[in-house]
């Protein structure tokens, strides 16, 4: 009987970590970090749902040879411009450095940005690599409170593969990473108080 969960998971895991659930949403997170491939797609994913604002979201590029290390959110804004997004439209939403819990960063983030500028948007959708997009909506869903406003696009990079997720390295790295982190956030809640957007 413990066998039937995890082979369900190894078939249907991946898919079920990568789902889309667009909600109709005035505002469109994107993650940073997903890469200038990412940012194209993320532009087209703007312009064809009619959004009204786009958030660059992310934190310190990791390189301890830098004094002023680049932002995942900073350049983010570069490349959504760079791919015809209004500049007017975009909000930068750059995060603390962080070890651990750089989603949750991200979030609180994105959530103080939109509060600066007196955004209260019915609805957002946060748009993310793959499998990170269910652990993604989770924690946004979190520190939002109301997971209702909360939807997700999950992105797939060209030539991330096909078939099963275990003839793929990058995908079975990727896999195994958010099962544990999904599953961490899901029952453990980080240890956070997830729901509090305004914490200091």
């Amino acid at each position: 009987m413990l066998a039937v969960p995890g082979v369900w998971w190894s078939l249907a895991g991946e898919s079920f970590l990568s789902s889309t659930e667009r909600l109709p949403a005035e505002v469109l997170v994107v993650e940073g970090w997903i890469g200038r491939d990412g940012m194209r797609a993320a532009a087209a994913e703007f312009k064809q749902w009619g959004y009204k604002y786009v958030v660059a979201s992310g934190g310190p590029v990791s390189n301890r040879w830098q004094e002023n290390p680049l932002n995942y959110a900073e350049m983010a804004d570069r490349e959504l411009i760079r791919w015809d997004v209004p500049k007017d439209r975009i909000i930068v939403a750059p995060s603390r450095d962080v070890d651990r819990g750089r989603t949750y960063e991200s979030a609180v983030a994105v959530f103080h940005a939109l509060q600066a500028k007196a955004i209260q948007p019915n609805a957002l959708n946060v748009f993310t690599h793959g499998p990170h997009a269910r652990r993604s909506r989770l924690v946004f869903a979190k520190v939002e409170g109301n997971g209702n406003k909360v939807g997700v696009v999950a992105w797939t990079p060209t030539g991330y593969g096909s078939g099963p997720w275990w003839r793929s390295s990058e995908r079975a790295k990727d896999f195994i990473s958010e099962t544990a982190g999904y599953a961490f956030e899901l029952l453990l809640n980080s240890g956070r108080l997830s729901n509090d957007p305004g914490r200091n």
